[in-house]
């Protein structure tokens, strides 16, 4: 049986051989070579907003450590008796001269002395959606279109501030009332007026 099959050995061994030669191996790419390719440029995708944001450092408030210290000091004083024209605890305060009191006590800064002046100080301007602790809050309070008021912001839209004799000096209230929201004009960060080195005074109350 096998001898029979015999002669067709070599015939099926060059079909074989010759299948094998005509089948050549395929180049291999190596990943290391592989060279991204740059997009034209409008094709690039340009970053979302919330993306560039994220990129900037822009540091809104630098100074919590002073407003803090401002704050505790206030805050001490609730009760304080109002008086026009008052700049001290012991003679009581009006309104400006109790923002006054504060700044120059925690910060070394000295304010105007009247509302009027306040308004007009040079001191970065604050929307009211980005108030801050520390930011001096100004009011039209008495309808005459002019600034007549005068607090600082705590947060949580609360202030505090020297109202009146009748509504008990020194205290803290709610920019959502209606009166206060009704009457406010402008805010300004004082704060960004004081040195750095400044912030030492913070630590006498922290």
């Amino acid at each position: 049986m096998l001898k029979r099959f015999a002669p067709l050995v070599p015939l099926a061994l060059t079909v074989f051989l010759a299948a094998c030669a005509g089948h050549s191996p395929q180049p291999q790419i190596s990943e290391a070579k592989v060279e991204p390719v740059a997009r034209p440029l409008s094709q690039q995708v340009e970053p979302a907003d919330d993306e560039i944001t994220a990129l900037i450092d822009d540091k809104p408030y630098e100074m919590p450590q002073l407003a803090d210290s401002l704050l505790d000091l206030g805050r001490s004083l609730i009760g304080t008796r109002y008086r026009y024209g008052g700049t001290s605890v012991q003679s009581g305060f009006d309104c400006s001269g109790f923002v006054g009191y504060l700044f120059r006590e925690e910060v070394g800064l000295e304010l105007p002395r009247s509302t009027r002046e306040l308004i007009k100080l040079d001191a970065p301007k604050v929307a009211r959606a980005d108030l801050e602790p520390g930011d001096l809050i100004l009011f039209n309070d008495r309808g005459r279109g002019r600034v007549s008021h005068a607090g600082i912001y705590l947060g949580d839209d609360q202030f505090i501030h020297s109202s009146s004799s009748r509504s008990g000096g020194v205290r803290i209230d709610s920019l959502d009332d209606s009166y206060w929201n009704r009457s406010y004009l402008q805010a300004k960060r004082v704060l960004a007026l004081a040195p750095v080195e400044d912030q030492a005074a913070a630590k006498r109350h922290n």
